[in-house]
């Protein structure tokens, strides 16, 4: 099949979040199974926050065409995107592909691009990656953006895939809101995915620890955006309150302006490590030298980086705003509610029994070697894309 993934950032913008990694992901492993796979995008940030230059390049067999942002600052500080000639290049490549499958759903990308499916009778899927629900950020403008311009996109749309069953009836009840059409939305639920080959424990630990000075401290990961949905700051509180008083707490990733706040929090305490963004092998090595993730989220669809944990072979503590549940019946971590006591208790009892943590860790591998491998995963998007088609 030809197929067209449309989405406002690709690899090597990470410093979006978890969308990249899965974009990514689903379109390397699709390459993998013989496809033809294009995607279009914008030259949005990389890491740096540098404009990415390559108009055009092949990047593990997908081709990846970048359109400018005419308002990069826009790009960079609202998280919007303003895209040239996007609409153009959409009606040169579209009549030689069989599926468009766009992500995210209230973007300039879809508000240009679906018109064109759509007059070329081009099937359309969608995957929202958790950011349906108005309580994700940017609530005020979803709420706006709804009124005015959701409907007409989601006509359009004839197969939305939910990252979970949470997702799937959000999805649901959002669609009944904007109308019916002749040929009802489908509905269907493929969770994220992780290339397995990425996460040899072993591969970066040593260096990693001596870097940060963690000596033989069982390590605490945080992973993921400073953005107060990740909270990060609870985080902090419920591990000074558990106490245990030769542990590590790393905290990794871009400030989205919370930074100042979480460090005055920290208050100084030389077993918190903030680290900032990490790429590549330093991105591994935090994985690898630490003995279990944690992440009290809310709002999220389905965190790439608590996969990518279990996938590293840590166990994990989560809320469950990460909606993976299935992780307390797998005994790969615990899920515990959101609060700092709840935590604390959590943080406390991975961090001070060892051998509790290797057998989490190793049943959290296994969970994801059945559930979330990227070419399982793969599969079952060809399954939706042939029953479009």
């Amino acid at each position: 099949m030809r197929i067209l993934h449309l989405t406002p950032y690709y690899q090597p913008a990470y410093a979006f979040g978890g969308v990249v990694r899965s974009v990514e992901g689903m379109a390397t492993a699709l390459v993998q199974r013989g496809h033809e796979v294009t995607v279009l995008t914008t030259d949005a940030l990389d890491q740096q926050g540098r404009r990415i230059a390559a108009p055009e390049e092949t990047i593990d067999g997908v081709r990846v065409l970048r359109r400018p942002n005419a308002l990069p600052w826009l790009r960079a500080r609202g998280n919007l995107s303003t895209p040239r000639s996007m609409k153009k290049n959409a009606e040169a490549i579209l009549p030689a592909v069989d599926v468009l499958h766009t992500h995210e759903f209230r973007t300039l990308e879809n508000l240009l691009v679906t018109p064109v499916a759509q007059k070329l009778n081009l099937p359309i899927a969608l995957s929202p990656h958790g950011t349906l629900n108005l309580q994700t950020g940017r609530g005020r403008l979803k709420t706006v953006w709804d009124h005015l311009l959701s409907p007409g996109i989601a006509q359009r749309i004839d197969h939305v895939v939910a990252l979970t069953d949470a997702e799937r009836i959000e999805a649901e009840t959002l669609w009944k809101s904007f109308g019916t059409r002749q040929t009802p939305t489908r509905f269907s639920i493929i969770p994220n995915g992780v290339d397995l080959g990425d996460f040899d424990r072993r591969a970066h630990a040593v260096d990693f620890r001596k870097r940060y000075q963690l000596d033989d401290a069982p390590t605490a990961l945080f992973m993921g955006r400073l953005h107060e949905r990740k909270g990060v700051d609870l985080l902090i509180k419920a591990f000074i309150a558990a106490d245990v008083a030769d542990a590590r707490l790393l905290i990794v990733g871009p400030d989205e302006g919370m930074l100042t706040a979480l460090r005055a929090l920290a208050s100084g305490d030389p077993r918190i490590l903030f680290t900032g963004y990490l790429e590549g092998d330093e991105r591994l090595g935090a994985l690898a030298a630490s003995d279990l993730f944690a992440l009290p989220a809310i709002g999220e669809g389905q965190p790439i980086a608590a996969l990518e944990a279990m996938a590293a072979g840590l166990p994990v503590l989560l809320s469950p705003g990460c909606n993976l549940d299935e992780v307390d019946g797998a005994g790969a971590g615990f899920v515990v509610e959101a609060t700092v006591d709840a935590f604390a208790i959590g943080l406390r009892k991975l961090l001070l029994d060892e051998g509790s943590r290797r057998k989490m860790g190793q049943r959290a591998r296994r969970l994801v070697e059945e559930r979330y491998a990227w070419d399982g995963i793969a599969e079952r998007l060809e399954d939706v894309y042939r029953n479009l088609l």
